[in-house]
């Protein structure tokens, strides 16, 4: 079932998240909300993605129980199997729960959420005049982020830098804050050091 699960999900036909009931399960450990991350969360297992926790319960209760047939097998009469049909199958299922709890943990820092990609992120960034001129209310520069994509934002230069000479097309500048308010970047004039590379 596992398998048949997850070679779904490598095929493309199944999300990752299919049964995964909330959301949130890999966030929160103690605050989970409902369905299975709140149940998972309950019993120990949560701040994994509920696909991952589920196969390793039941991996490990299957491998108990069928270690536990076995022995069953060897021993004779209808009643004691059952007797030990019965602790095999609870023995199973707390072994499963038990490994699971421990192997969380550092499944933890795995699926850890990464931080959301926020436009304060380019503040502290170089960035290239692309208009004319830049002014209080005016301005567009290129900007590349850490991943290595580009991005043209609007820029705006205060005052005192702009009776300093302010910017213009091609220029390189450093963006040291963001307006949330205009949704705009402050800029400053900047030299960026020359390419020890180039000759």
């Amino acid at each position: 079932m596992v398998g048949g699960y997850w070679g779904l999900v490598l095929a493309g036909g199944l999300g990752a998240g299919a049964f995964d009931g909330d959301a949130d399960t890999g966030a929160g450990v103690a605050d989970e909300g409902g369905g299975y991350g709140g149940l998972l969360a309950a019993a120990g297992l949560g701040g994994v993605p509920a696909p991952v926790v589920l196969s390793l319960l039941v991996a490990i209760a299957w491998f108990g129980s069928l270690t536990g047939s076995v022995l069953i097998d060897a021993f004779p009469g209808p009643v004691g199997r059952t007797v030990l049909g019965t602790a095999v199958l609870f023995g199973a299922l707390g072994a499963a729960w038990t490994c699971t709890r421990m192997l969380v943990p550092p499944l933890r820092r795995v699926f850890r959420d990464a931080p959301a990609p926020s436009r304060r992120d380019f503040v502290g960034r170089v960035c290239v005049i692309r208009t004319g001129r830049v002014g209080t209310g005016f301005g567009q520069a290129e900007v590349t982020s850490e991943d290595g994509s580009a991005a043209l934002v609007q820029v705006r230069v205060p005052g005192s830098d702009l009776a300093a000479g302010g910017l213009a097309f091609g220029d390189t500048a450093l963006i040291f804050d963001y307006d949330p308010a205009d949704e705009v970047f402050l800029v400053m004039p900047y030299d960026a050091p020359p390419d020890p590379g180039a000759s």
